[in-house]
């Protein structure tokens, strides 16, 4: 099968939403599905949206198969130029372990760090980032805020672009910027 990654192009605004919500819906639960979708939306309608960092891999149909978006991230009111947030990742069900997130998220490391960025804080199953290496970032001062309740700690991961970046970055995570994780 043929792949191609690009950054966000008008044609696959919606596409890619319904990619997301069945991915997550397949995945947990329709109200999952739902909520995934409502955080794309929003962070697309915000000042952290990276346009050239939401990304899509397209198929010989020019069909939305792959999706990840990387957006600004700030901690403590801090660091919204060097830092980035991955969320989410979504590959078509019947696609998935065939490389294609893989593909993108390296695509995307790059394109973020071409653009500056130093460092991507992601929250997922370590066994799916830590071989994109990410690392638990409490090993590097950056720790979960009271309202952020994960399974175990090393679920909140970052990933230096830069060496030495995280040297100069830490502090709470909060996602309460965040109007639809606020709602739930």
């Amino acid at each position: 099968m043929k792949r191609n990654i690009k950054s966000m192009e008008k044609q696959y605004l919606l596409s890619s939403l319904e990619l997301v919500e069945d991915v997550f819906t397949k995945f947990d639960s329709p109200e999952e599905g739902k909520l995934v979708r409502r955080l794309v939306e929003e962070i697309r309608a915000r000042e952290y949206y990276l346009p050239e960092l939401e990304l899509v891999t397209i198929d010989e149909n020019d069909e939305v198969i792959g999706y990840a978006m990387l957006s600004r991230f700030h901690i403590e009111g801090r660091f919204e130029n060097e830092l980035l947030i991955l969320t989410p990742v979504a590959v078509k069900t019947e696609l998935q372990r065939q490389h294609i997130s893989k593909d993108m998220l390296e695509y995307g490391f790059e394109k973020a760090k071409e653009l500056g960025f130093k460092a991507i804080l992601v929250e997922g199953n370590p066994k799916n980032y830590n071989p994109r290496g990410f690392m638990p970032s409490y090993k590097f001062g950056i720790t979960a805020g009271p309202n952020i309740h994960l399974p175990s700690p090393e679920c909140l991961m970052i990933k230096e672009l830069e060496s030495g970046a995280l040297d100069k970055i830490s502090g709470l995570v909060d996602f309460s910027f965040y109007e639809t994780l606020r709602e739930g």
